[in-house]
């Protein structure tokens, strides 16, 4: 089969990292789409692997399947298209649109499947498989870059991971209360951003933990390794959080919308301290993540990443390999601003 990774921000590399593995030890003929504007967030896994950086190599390529976690795909493009998202913040809006760019949506697990298809009885132009997530494939496998990120000076490691939406984000509001548990010497705190946070606020952070032995910004573009060495995690209304919560491990958020809270979502930036030991000692909401792990992605195999393959090759025998994706006007627009229009690849 061959095959697109179709990245269109710098996240899509840690997501589709385990996915392509896959492809490549099933023999799979695989291509990284990665634009100009991000080559240089490119991480070393992939700068001998074969890429390219525009639709006119793309429809060369010829694919039969393609894979992107990003909401926009040009419709142009030959092959399945398929959704494999970049998340698994259900409440943010917009994560159950639909863009009629796909023609496959793969889901995490149950509570996204329903809702998508709902989705698919109302629009008949798409398909939905419950496959759980190529990025958590590595989630339960310890890493050795783990095994450098701990601090065992330290009593605990704690990992911030806000979310970059200016209207959710706690990273500005909340940053005394950060600066504040950052005074306590038997905490290491690392810091982890978004792609799309304000870079002013970046800085900010950056500075401050210049300033403070025990607080790190980290820069690598997978989170997998923070999530595994990290006790504790500090977010907000972050898709990340959920990624947290599979590995059974305490959470605290501020304000976050999530409507499927279970653990300590604070609102009074002088209480965390307090909750952060409290969650450390006493772990007060352990029973109740289960919940979360049997609807969020309660596959836990490491394979979702050859149920995803199995799902597009299925998706073919059954349904072939479309050309094009028929989409309005506006949404035709829209692609064309972004990604250019269809190049005419007859004529060189």
């Amino acid at each position: 089969m061959k095959v697109v990774l179709f990245c269109k921000k710098p996240y899509a590399f840690g997501i589709m990292m385990p996915l392509y593995k896959e492809l490549i030890k099933q023999k799979h003929d695989t291509i990284w789409y990665i634009p100009d504007n991000i080559k240089d967030k490119i991480p070393d896994f992939l700068k001998t692997c074969s890429q390219c950086n525009s639709m006119r190599e793309l429809l060369l390529f010829n694919a039969e399947a393609n894979f992107a976690p990003g909401n926009d795909f040009p419709h142009y493009l030959p092959g399945v298209k398929i959704q494999i998202f970049h998340g698994m913040a259900g409440e943010k809006s917009g994560h159950f649109r639909i863009r009629h760019y796909f023609d496959l949506y793969l889901t995490q697990g149950p509570y996204f499947t329903d809702r998508f298809l709902k989705l698919k009885r109302k629009f008949k132009n798409f398909e939905v498989k419950e496959t759980g997530w190529c990025k958590i494939d590595t989630l339960f496998t310890p890493l050795e870059q783990s095994k450098e990120l701990l601090k065992n000076e330290y009593k605990a490691v704690i990992l911030y991971a806000p979310t970059f939406s200016p209207g959710l984000t706690s990273a500005s509001k909340y940053k005394d209360a950060i600066y504040n548990l950052a005074k306590n010497n038997n905490y290491f705190i690392y810091i982890k951003f978004h792609d799309k946070m304000d870079q002013d606020v970046v800085k900010m952070y950056q500075d401050f933990a210049h300033k403070k032995e025990n607080v790190a910004v980290s820069t690598d573009s997978d989170i997998i390794p923070l999530l595994q060495t990290c006790h504790l995690m500090i977010s907000d209304t972050s898709s990340v959080v959920y990624e947290f919560l599979l590995l059974n491990k305490p959470v605290i958020t501020f304000n976050s919308a999530s409507e499927n809270i279970r653990w300590d979502n604070i609102s009074d930036s002088e209480d965390l301290s307090s909750v952060v030991e409290n969650n450390l000692e006493n772990d007060p909401y352990a029973d109740q993540r289960q919940w979360f792990i049997e609807n969020y992605h309660p596959f836990t195999d490491g394979n979702s990443s050859a149920r995803m393959i199995k799902a597009a090759e299925e998706y073919i025998t059954t349904h072939g390999i479309p050309k094009e994706r028929k989409i309005p006007l506006l949404r035709r627009r829209k692609m064309y601003k972004t990604f250019g229009k269809k190049p005419n690849i007859l004529m060189g």
